[in-house]
């Protein structure tokens, strides 16, 4: 079974950086895409990413059906952008040249268009190195690197558990859809939409109770070894911040700091070409 989304292990420079420099890292990246509407920011930001994306040696194939997801995500928010301000690039520009008229209040203009290619660009400067830092980054060293920070170690070992958590609930959906299919449930597109939707629910409702359960087990297991009993504890995935780690956090902080300089240099966030 392929695993959608989770610890992908590749011989590559973003896997051997530590789980806490991934973290402050796309923290960062974040900062810089969220706060611009520069397209030319954005423009190197997105291109940043994407060499980023193939020095980690992960492939497109291996989180194709996320990615999928995201893009249609991103179509449904740019559609209700549209819908519930159409106007919106107009008011931000302050200059209007229209396309053509749809209908009533909805009109096509370039500043609009312009605005929604800005929040698209977003999405595609910030999801590649936050897919990043899912698929390079051990759970447990992440856990011990959170940690080592500062972060108490019951707050780290609870996100080491829920990223851990991503591959299993995967796992047993999809062994959960094979036992149901052998009955006879059918969740292909042989059937209509809202039967499948009602078939789904076969799959859904023994999935929710045995997570219930998987929990159960693991804080069981958790109180039977005293944990949380102590202020402190020993990684065996632990991590020393080394070199590399260091000039990755220092880049990203120049990388922000600079988009924040362009951005703000002329005392507005957006970048108007129709001046």
């Amino acid at each position: 079974m392929k695993v959608l989304l989770g610890y992908i292990d590749r011989p590559s420079v973003v896997h051997q950086l530590t789980g806490a420099t991934k973290l402050l890292g796309v923290m960062l990246w974040s900062v810089a895409a969220m706060t611009t509407y520069d397209t030319r920011v954005l423009v190197c930001l997105i291109a940043m990413s994407l060499v980023i994306f193939a020095v980690s040696k992960i492939k497109v194939s291996d989180i194709s059906f996320v990615l999928t997801f995201i893009l249609i995500f991103l179509l449904l928010n740019n559609l209700a952008i549209f819908l519930f301000s159409p106007e919106e690039g107009v008011r931000i520009y302050g200059t209007r040249h229209e396309l053509f008229h749809i209908v009533g209040r909805y009109n096509v203009t370039q500043e609009q268009l312009f605005y929604m290619l800005n929040i698209s660009m977003k999405y595609f400067a910030v999801i590649p190195m936050a897919l990043l830092f899912v698929v390079t980054t051990n759970p447990s060293e992440f856990a011990a690197s959170l940690n080592r920070i500062g972060v108490s170690y019951k707050i780290s070992y609870a996100v080491a558990i829920a990223l851990r958590y991503i591959p299993d609930i995967q796992r047993d959906y999809h062994n959960i859809a094979l036992a149901q299919q052998a009955r006879g449930i059918d969740i292909s597109r042989k059937e209509k939409f809202w039967k499948r939707v009602k078939n789904a629910a076969a799959i859904v409702l023994p999935l929710i109770m045995q997570s219930l359960s998987r929990i159960e087990v693991i804080s069981n297991a958790m109180e039977l070894r005293g944990f949380g009993k102590g202020k402190g504890r020993t990684w065996y995935s632990a991590r020393p911040f080394v070199r590399r780690d260091y000039i990755a956090i220092a880049f990203v902080s120049v990388v922000m700091v600079l988009s924040l300089v362009v951005t703000f240099h002329d005392g507005s966030r957006f970048y108007n070409p129709f001046l």
